[in-house]
């Protein structure tokens, strides 16, 4: 084998793709994802012009579409082996491998799509989650018997 072959070999295994670098904002240490992304959404053209979209644009964004999808932008679960637990942040995509990561505030939750309502459905009344949440059928004494 010569070395222009040994060459292309090498370049060819330094296009795949490396880990995405996020790491601990607490310990420092590489976080591995414990959950998909969750993408966010806005309905708002004030939150398109803070990520540097022209007032035109985004008036006529939000005019067209119900709710515009925000580019590099999402919330997900990482594992951290430092804390021996998963936390959830927000993701912002600066370059092509740096990242912003911040926790995650609760109007953000509100603007992902496809996520569990952080105090649960609001639909859904006091006795039925109590119902939910119960480990054993004691159901009888929830409910009174007029005679």
């Amino acid at each position: 084998m010569g070395k222009l072959e040994s060459e292309k070999r090498c370049n060819r295994n330094r296009k795949r793709s490396k880990r995405r670098q996020i790491y601990c904002p607490d310990h420092g240490c590489y976080l591995d994802s414990a959950s998909r992304k969750y993408w966010l959404y806005t309905e708002s053209p004030e939150q398109l012009r803070q990520r540097g979209v022209s007032r035109r644009v985004a008036l006529m964004l939000i005019a067209t579409e119900t709710a515009v999808k925000l580019d590099n932008e999402w919330i997900e679960g990482f594992w951290c082996p430092e804390c021996e637990a998963v936390s959830w942040y927000h993701i912002q995509m600066i370059d092509q491998r740096e990242y912003r990561i911040s926790a995650v505030a609760r109007e953000l939750w509100e603007q992902a799509a496809g996520v569990i309502h952080p105090e649960g459905n609001p639909s859904v009344g006091a006795f039925t989650r109590r119902q939910a949440r119960a480990n054993n059928y004691g159901g009888i004494k929830d409910f009174r018997f007029v005679v």
